[in-house]
């Protein structure tokens, strides 16, 4: 429990030490980029669900029964994790959305939302690593931050 708990931690660290960057509030810096995307990406996927074996929910654990209960909506969003965190990983030399629109470019029409499913007529769109790597590295970090936003509102308790 505590090795899935420093993971857990070490990648909350990492994304903390993006935000800021991602947002424009401190200067781009696409090997921080890198490291943070290797951080996640060594917790992340079969690493991370490997650590949640049967009757591992207790205190101090975060972890809710839903984990255990659909294990195959945690393990895929764990996956996803690690596949949005190579592709940001890829794109780290990219640069943000903004200053793709500022010097021109058309990728992505320069909007930093990354679409999670549902792509065009309904249809499910698997975003790969090598999507992501061709956008602005924001949208990956949008794509990795909204992963973990959706793995913590379905399998982690609120702490109070």
């Amino acid at each position: 429990m505590k090795e899935r708990m420093d993971g857990m931690s070490a990648m909350g660290k990492a994304v903390k030490v993006l935000t800021p960057m991602m947002r424009g509030q401190t200067p781009y810096d696409a090997a921080q980029v890198r490291a943070s995307a290797d951080v996640m990406i060594a917790h992340a996927g079969e690493t991370m669900t490997r650590l949640f074996p049967e009757g591992t929910g207790a205190k101090p654990s975060s972890a809710l029964p839903t984990v255990w209960e659909d294990w195959e909506g945690f393990t895929e969003l764990a996956k996803k994790l690690k596949s949005y965190a190579e592709g940001m990983k890829l794109g780290a030399d990219n640069g943000l959305a903004e200053n793709a629109v500022q010097q021109g470019s058309s990728m992505m029409g320069g909007t930093a939302s990354v679409s999670m499913g549902g792509g065009m007529m309904g249809a499910e769109q698997t975003i790969t690593p090598e999507m992501l790597a061709s956008m602005p590295v924001d949208m990956a970090f949008t794509a990795v931050v909204q992963t973990c936003s959706a793995c913590h509102q379905k399998f982690r308790a609120e702490e109070k």
